[in-house]
C-alpha cells in the first residue's frame, strides 16, 4: 500500500478513465455514494461539512449497511478493451465504513451488463484498509471489456483505477491506412520521462486537444545542465510520415526547441531508455516551437525506417500538450 509518490504501475495506462468511454454501467447499491464517482478522473477529496439527504457526503461509491447475506458489486465497462496489468483499490477518506475485504471479476463480453457465466477472478479476495490505496499487480494475458468490483460485506471505496495496456484490433486498418501509430486508442504509451512534475506523460497521446495546461506533460523549470526527454512506444510497429507537436494551453512555459530519435526495439524493453535512447537515429532535427500552437511536420522528417520507440526531447524543458506520430503500420515482415 502506498500513498504517495510514484505508483508501481505508472508505465503502464488507466484504462478506467472516462475520457476513454469507460462507464460504471451497474451497481448492486448506490445509497450513499453514486457508483460514477468510483472512476472519477480527479483524486478523491473530503469535504468535512458536505451532508446530503442520504447522510455525510463521500467522494466514491458506498453502499447501505447490508441487513441480509450476501455483499456489495459494482461493474465497470471499459471505453477500450485492453490487459490489466494492475489494480487500485483506493479506500482514501474511507475509515468506519470502508469495506474489510474485496475481489475483481473480468470478462469479455458486448451487453453492458455480462451474464454471471461469463465471469473469471482476475484478483482473488484480498483485505483492504481503510483510508489506504491498495496497489495489486495482476498476472494475467486475456484483454476484457469489463470488470466488476465485489466488496464484502458493504460501505464505500473511493476509486477504482486499472492500469494496464490497450489491445486494439488491427483488422480495422487497411494495408495502406494512415493512423495515429502513437494514439492510446491504438495501443501508444508512454513508456519513461526525465521529469513529470507538472503533468503526466500519459497526457500526450490522450484523444483530442488538451483541455487545460494541466492536461498535458510538464516538467519543472530545469536549473542544470541537459534537457528532458520522454520515450513512447507505437501501438505496432510502423513508418512515421508526420508528426504534431501541440503545445496548446502553454504560452509562458512551453519548450523552446524539440527533437525527435526513433528505433526499433522489443516492446518489452522499459528499462534503461533514456540513456539509450540519446543515440537513437533523428527523426525530426531539433526544431524551433512556438506557445499555444500544433506544430506539424512532414518534410523535416528524415526516413528511419519501421520503428517501435520514439523520443522526444524538449530544449530545455517546458510542457507539451499532445503528440501525434502519424503514419501507417509495419507489415509483420518489414
Amino acid at each position: 500500500m502506498r500513498s504517495e509518490g510514484r505508483h508501481p504501475f505508472h508505465h503502464w495506462v488507466r484504462l478506467e478513465q472516462p475520457r476513454l468511454g469507460t462507464r460504471v454501467v451497474a451497481a448492486s447499491d448506490e445509497f450513499f455514494g453514486a457508483k460514477e464517482r468510483l472512476i472519477d478522473f480527479n483524486d478523491p477529496v473530503f469535504i468535512p461539512d458536505k451532508y446530503d439527504d442520504h447522510g455525510k457526503w463521500m467522494d466514491g461509491w458506498e453502499s447501505r449497511r447490508k441487513r441480509t447475506p450476501g455483499h456489495d458489486w459494482c461493474v465497470v465497462r471499459l471505453g477500450i478493451p485492453g490487459i490489466v496489468r494492475g489494480l487500485d483499490i483506493d479506500t482514501r477518506h474511507f475509515t468506519g465504513n470502508y469495506p474489510p475485504e474485496a475481489s475483481v471479476d473480468a470478462c469479455v463480453s458486448n451487453h453492458d451488463l455480462p451474464d454471471d457465466g461469463d465471469w473469471y477472478e482476475l484478483q482473488p479476495k484480498t483485505t483492504l484498509a481503510g483510508n489506504s490505496q491498495h496497489f495489486l499487480p495482476i498476472e494475467n494475458e486475456q484483454p476484457v471489456t469489463h470488470l466488476r468490483l465485489n466488496i464484502l460485506p458493504d460501505g464505500g471505496v473511493a476509486r477504482l483505477r486499472v492500469f494496464g495496456e490497450v489491445t486494439p484490433d488491427w483488422s480495422r486498418f487497411g494495408r495502406d491506412e494512415v493512423i495515429d501509430l502513437f494514439a492510446l486508442e491504438n495501443g501508444g504509451r508512454a513508456l519513461a520521462a526525465s521529469d513529470e512534475h507538472f503533468g503526466s506523460m500519459h497526457n500526450l497521446n490522450l484523444p483530442g486537444r488538451g483541455v487545460n495546461m494541466g492536461d498535458g506533460w510538464e516538467t519543472a523549470r530545469r536549473r542544470g545542465p541537459g534537457h528532458d526527454w520522454v520515450v513512447v512506444a507505437l501501438g505496432h510497429p510502423g513508418r512515421v510520415e508526420r508528426v504534431e507537436i501541440d503545445t496548446a494551453h502553454f504560452k509562458g512555459n512551453y519548450p523552446d526547441r524539440a527533437e525527435l530519435r526513433a528505433t526499433r526495439l522489443d516492446r518489452s524493453a522499459l528499462t534503461g531508455l533514456g540513456a539509450i535512447s540519446e543515440s537513437w537515429p533523428v527523426l525530426l532535427p531539433e526544431t524551433k516551437l512556438e506557445a499555444d500552437r500544433q506544430h506539424f511536420f512532414d518534410t523535416a522528417l528524415h526516413d528511419v525506417g519501421v520503428v517501435t520507440h520514439v523520443r522526444l526531447s524538449i530544449f530545455p524543458d517546458g510542457g507539451v500538450s499532445r503528440l501525434r506520430l502519424i503514419g501507417k503500420l509495419a507489415n509483420h515482415g518489414s
